[in-house]
């Protein structure tokens, strides 16, 4: 892609705007004004959402200030000293370079028991006359300043003070916590210099030569007709009709969808813009969206003809009835079994789940069980919001064994109005010989309990692969508790691996990561531990019942916790030939 010919225009004018935005503080005893943070799930939250009846702290970080780095576990240690008192705590990210997504992976990392925020804007910072990372601001029940400065003097950028002196940050709080005005209000700190975030403009940027090769790299293998999403994303029209709400998913990076912290592991699958292309796009929409010259269009994608992403199957099953919603309300999962059996064992290198009305099926797991009730011992694929149909490598196959009927667990939403929808299930055959066959382990735990209020509860659970293997892939699932999953391989001398983390759990978009073929291994004995956390608070704005004690269930208002691995064992060569009209073994 060309660079683009204004980034240097636009950064003597970030510079000088820069210099220009600094905010004016506001005295101590004022009423912070309303703004608004994304939290880890793109959402936007006001600071009345964290609950604090006593007072709020709001600690403003960066991913790599060193001095922010240092003074985490002391913030963990004041929060669980604090929290029972009525202070809500929340870290703000307000560094322009921080994704929500690496916000997310930070926390996570060090174990942050509290919500972590991100002011795209500095909004908030500007609200608080903040200019500095590492500084904690205290606002009272009212939302009135009462604290503005450093946590303590325990660590400068030159290392750790051996006199920290006054503990200023928990002498506020408990000034507050027994009615007293705080008697040192603020305080100098040292920490990273913010830089306001500045808007990108591209005057000379046009849709057709400029952002339509993006639109079409990066959006369009959903966004076009008869595409998963709900709108296209294939014309000039489309684009700059829809050119701010493009912009805004695109600068928060919720757009395109992926969740996978780029810190761990290289996925085959990832998405994702450069930051180049961020700020080419989100230019172009502020700088007025300029069609430019049609002979400048790329060549429109070439997108598979049928409504198989598999290609067409060679044995479709589908339900004998069509499923009846309702208009509005919560439906519970509803389980089916496809109405054949499997009179032999069968090999299959590419499964699709399709609905007839893609709008209101959420998600769905397809098994193979030997009896009429789904088992999720039995897991093949599923169909998840941004999720891939299930394609292996030519010349490895998943076995459904001999007997075996598809069962399937389907998660349905209401739209507003009654709807309808058959489920099918697509199967195609090997066409090369099979050499190895697909395994899986689930790593899950179904005996916890997440007590009430709980902000940050911990499950885990560890099991082992079988034997030497080669690495396919990973998928997290949890419900709307769910806010972060870890997946960590135990090697046999101890060594810790982390394989995948995913910091901004979203019920909304579960995704399988894919490694490259031949990228990641794992030696015999080797462990896979699975840690998850859940949000039971009043923050999480998903939550259907935070006073409740949630168990392991399979309703979305119950909890799971469950991480499949998927893998293939290491040398082998099965040498067999398949049917391609019925995937059974030539002989």
């Amino acid at each position: 892609m060309r660079s683009p010919g204004w980034s240097i225009l636009a950064l003597g004018v970030a510079t000088a705007a820069a210099a220009q935005s600094t905010p004016e503080r506001p005295s101590i005893g004022s009423a912070v004004k309303h703004v608004e943070v994304l939290d880890i799930r793109y959402l936007r939250r006001s600071l009345t959402d964290l609950g604090g009846t006593k007072g709020t702290i709001c600690w403003f970080v960066s991913d790599d200030c060193p001095l922010v780095l240092r003074y985490m576990p002391r913030m963990r240690t004041l929060h669980r000293e604090f929290r029972s008192t009525g202070f809500a705590f929340a870290a703000v990210n307000v560094a322009p370079g921080d994704t929500v997504r690496s916000m997310a992976t930070c926390a996570v990392d060090h174990r942050m028991p509290f919500p972590f925020l991100k002011d795209p804007e500095c909004a908030l910072a500007r609200a608080c006359g903040v200019d500095r990372t590492n500084t904690v601001v205290v606002l009272d029940g009212k939302q009135r300043l009462c604290y503005r400065g450093r946590i303590d003097g325990s660590y400068r950028f030159s290392g750790a003070s051996p006199n920290p002196g006054r503990a200023d940050l928990v002498e506020a709080l408990r000034e507050l916590s027994a009615g007293k005005p705080v008697s040192c209000s603020e305080t100098s700190v040292e920490g990273c210099a913010i830089t306001w975030p500045i808007e990108p403009r591209g005057d000379s940027l046009t849709f057709c030569r400029d952002i339509a090769p993006l639109v079409q790299r990066h959006c369009q293998d959903c966004h076009r007709r008869d595409g998963a999403a709900p709108f296209a994303l294939e014309t000039f029209e489309d684009v700059a009709s829809r050119g701010q709400m493009v912009a805004e998913v695109v600068r928060q990076r919720r757009m395109p969808p992926w969740y996978a912290s780029d810190k761990y592991g290289k996925f085959a699958n990832h998405r994702g813009l450069s930051e180049a292309e961020v700020r080419t796009l989100v230019g172009w929409v502020n700088s007025g969206m300029k069609q430019g010259d049609r002979n400048d269009l790329p060549k429109p994608r070439d997108f598979p003809k049928g409504e198989w992403r598999i290609g067409e199957p060679d044995l479709v099953l589908k339900l004998p009835q069509r499923i009846r919603l309702p208009s509005e309300g919560y439906v519970a999962y509803k389980y089916f079994v496809f109405p054949y059996q499997f009179k032999e064992d069968t090999w299959v290198e590419r499964v699709e789940i399709l609905p007839e009305n893609r709008r209101v099926l959420h998600h769905a797991n397809l098994a193979s069980v030997r009896g009429f009730k789904y088992e999720q011992s039995g897991f093949i694929t599923g169909q998840v919001p941004g999720g891939d149909p299930m394609v292996l490598d030519p010349g490895t196959a998943l076995l459904i064994p001999k007997g075996s009927v598809l069962a399937i667990q389907c998660h349905y939403v209401t739209t507003g109005k009654p709807e309808v929808d058959r489920l099918r299930i697509g199967l195609r055959f090997p066409r090369q010989v099979v050499q190895r066959r697909l395994h899986h382990i689930q790593v899950y735990n179904t005996r916890f309990k997440i007590p009430p209020h709980a902000p940050h509860h911990l499950v885990s659970r560890v099991r082992k692969i079988p034997f030497a293997a080669d690495g396919v892939g990973m998928f997290a699932h949890m419900h709307l508790r769910g806010t972060d999953m870890r997946f960590v391989a135990i090697e046999p001398d101890g060594t810790r691996r982390t394989l995948l983390l995913v910091p901004n759990y979203n019920f909304e978009w579960q995704q399988s990561y894919r490694w490259h073929a031949g990228k990641v291994s794992f030696a015999p004995g080797t462990r896979i531990e699975v840690e998850a956390h859940y949000d039971n608070s009043k923050f999480n704005p998903f939550n259907p019942d935070p006073t409740r004690v949630v168990p392991h269930g399979d309703n979305t208002d119950d909890e799971m916790m469950w991480g499949f691995v998927f893998f293939l064992c290491q040398g082998e060569a099965l040498g067999l030939r398949i049917d391609p009209k019925t995937g059974h073994v030539l002989p």
